[in-house]
């Protein structure tokens, strides 16, 4: 899995026209899934977001998790993360999961981070969205489960 993290001051995405989903303080996620991705790495990506620290403390140090800021978390399919750009200028996505397979990890992922005690919003799988992001910082880290 492949997943782009962008710390926040707000977010939302629209489908129509119409806000799907909408977030304060937090994190977008933006996740892609290969066929090759299943529950090992959603423990390790749940795992990651909700303990990575990168919220200043006091001291203005990255120091607190999302739970401490009372954060929540805007998380968007996107197979785009599979991008093969080697050959050409049209992207081969190709390494993306079929989108049944990556429908359903996708959604787990955002299951396990609600046992996580975390709020999470979505957009729609497969569709066409329009993401709004204030991103904070900035502060992107990407996680890639092929090189934990």
């Amino acid at each position: 899995m492949r997943v782009v993290l962008q710390r926040v001051k707000q977010a939302s995405v629209s489908i129509d026209g119409q806000i799907h989903g909408q977030i304060k303080k937090g994190f977008v996620l933006l996740v892609g899934v290969s066929d090759a991705d299943g529950d090992a790495e959603v423990d390790y990506l749940t795992h990651k977001i909700s303990k990575l620290r990168v919220f200043e403390d006091e001291q203005g140090k990255l120091n607190l998790d999302i739970h401490a800021v009372n954060g929540a978390i805007l998380s968007i399919s996107q197979f785009t993360l599979y991008a093969d750009t080697k050959k050409g200028n049209r992207p081969s996505f190709t390494g993306a999961g079929e989108p049944q397979h990556a429908d359903k990890v996708y959604e787990q992922l955002n299951a396990r981070l609600r046992q996580e005690g975390l709020d999470v919003q979505t957009g729609v799988f497969g569709a066409d969205m329009l993401v709004d992001i204030s991103n904070d910082g900035p502060v992107t880290i990407i996680f890639d489960t092929d090189h934990k």
